[in-house]
């Protein structure tokens, strides 16, 4: 019999990203049903996904998809008290369906005794009688009939154990919660913008109100709830995981830039290291207690602190960079850093002022180049360091997982300009919607024609949203290539990386 799971459970099944599914839904490969898929209409689609034919025990164990189960083995399980809660809340839904059928299996032959009372009291004369005794036993002989076992139910049932599906309210967007991630983490990595501020429990930013299913501790917290707020459901998602395999939360989250407040941390220099020989990589650290809530793409000013007078401290060194890291780890901020005259923090970084354990105080977030909630395909462009922006889009696209492809061209007018196209290359070669293309040129604005030349081969012709991040004769020529070709304004973002 067809079970109903909603479209982040079925990619989860099937193991496909969630995007790739709602494209199919708008083709009309796959109908919803208030919002939820049929495990026939999945297995129709995706035929590969079997289990192995052994026992009842290796049947819940043991895949033939070797992709569905590499995840499940991969898969960090939760702790031993939030697994246990888990069994334990799954095996009272077994109990709760196993006593209903025996009630029904009751109801049936108790039934069935009453007709053959009244088929024998009539002499046998009304033949009515003998169909319903005849319906009943063929209902019986089917319901107790050994059928084959519905692959993805038996899927559906181990994910339950080992993660949990979070739908947020009223926004509607779903998470799932695996391993021993908080509600908070685990939120962060789905790329949804959450509202919090220490990230361990002390500051109460993070609250939200449980409407549905349960939850678990899963570290301690400072942050006192008042008892009217305990009675409500209110529990801080950055101490608290899913107890349940459902869980439905309350809470208001991030619409755009202007809700994400200015901050001022001191951060400290993890690592520095050469990309390239004009490029380095600056990696922040904010302490545990005061992390960075940022959008991505999103830049920030740096600054470096020196001695004043009489004990003082004063900041030079100032200078705006985007953030190329994702949003999802707010404690690590990653920096591309080009080797520029007139730039103080640059030239202390390549002549190795900057170390180790050194501060930089961080200020922002700053700028509206951020990703729009959309389901047509990503285009993104960038042009020698304006990479970094455009690298933290792609990562929070990913944790996002409903973009049914992306497109990444990237221009280089330097000869060290693609400084990570190592890690293009890996993207391209690990999902089979991302595209990676190449470009190089010395002169920005000439090889902005050439990226919209590359994209009019196979993108002007399909509604998709572009991201363009370089200097401004890049992003301006680029963008009015893309007008010219008939893209709408709405459709292209565009910041201007020196």
């Amino acid at each position: 019999m067809a079970q109903w799971v909603t479209i982040w459970r079925a990619a989860q099944l099937v193991g496909v990203p969630r995007g790739t599914l709602q494209q199919r839904v708008r083709t009309g490969e796959i109908e919803l049903n208030d919002g939820l898929v049929s495990t026939e209409a999945l297995l129709a689609l995706y035929p590969q996904v079997r289990l192995e034919e052994t026992g009842l025990l290796e049947r819940v164990v043991q895949i033939r998809d070797e992709a569905f189960g590499k995840r499940v083995r991969e898969r960090l399980l939760p702790s031993q008290e939030v697994l246990a809660q888990r069994l334990f809340h799954q095996s009272q839904e077994l109990a709760d369906v196993q006593r209903h059928l025996q009630r029904y299996h009751a109801l049936v032959l108790a039934l069935r005794d009453e007709l053959r009372v009244c088929d024998a009291e009539a002499g046998g004369s009304d033949p009515r009688f003998a169909d319903l005794l005849r319906q009943l036993n063929d209902g019986l002989a089917r319901a107790l009939a050994t059928e084959s076992v519905d692959v993805l139910d038996v899927m559906d049932d181990m994910l339950k154990v080992v993660s949990a599906q979070v739908t947020v309210r009223p926004s509607g967007h779903q998470f799932v919660v695996e391993g021993r991630d908080s509600l908070l983490q685990a939120g962060m990595k789905a790329g949804l913008k959450l509202n919090y501020g220490c990230g361990n429990g002390s500051c109460g930013m993070c609250k939200v109100r449980v409407t549905a299913g349960e939850v678990a501790r899963c570290m301690p917290s400072d942050y006192p709830l008042s008892e009217t707020e305990k009675a409500q459901g209110y529990v801080l998602a950055c101490a608290h995981t899913a107890a349940t395999s459902e869980l439905t939360l309350e809470t208001l989250e991030a619409a755009g830039p202007e809700d994400i407040p200015p901050q001022a941390i001191v951060a400290t220099v993890r690592a520095t290291r050469a990309l390239a020989p004009d490029t380095m990589l600056l990696h922040l650290q904010t302490p545990r207690t005061h992390r960075l809530r940022f959008l991505a793409g999103q830049a920030v000013t740096l600054a470096l602190a020196t001695g004043g007078s009489g004990g003082s401290a004063t900041e030079d060194a100032h200078a705006e960079h985007p953030v190329a890291s994702c949003p999802c780890d707010d404690r690590n901020l990653h920096f591309y850093i080009p080797r520029r005259a007139g730039d103080a923090l640059a030239e202390r970084l390549f002549g190795g002022a900057l170390k180790a354990g050194d501060a930089v105080t961080v200020h922002g977030p700053a700028g509206r180049f951020v990703l729009d909630e959309t389901p047509l395909p990503l285009v993104f462009a960038a042009c020698d360091t304006g990479f970094a922006p455009i690298k933290s889009l792609i990562e929070h696209a990913l944790s996002l997982d409903a973009a049914p492809s992306m497109s990444l061209f990237w221009l280089a007018t330097r000869p060290d300009g693609h400084f990570m196209a190592n890690q293009c290359r890996a993207w391209s070669e690990a999902l089979d919607s991302f595209e990676y293309s190449a470009l190089t040129h010395d002169d920005a604005a000439v090889g902005a024609s050439l990226v919209a030349q590359a994209m009019r081969a196979d993108l002007f012709g399909i509604d998709s949203a572009f991201y363009l991040a370089g200097p401004e004769a890049f992003v301006r020529t680029l963008a009015a290539e893309l007008a010219a070709g008939g893209v709408p304004a709405s459709r292209i973002r565009a910041e201007v990386v020196a």
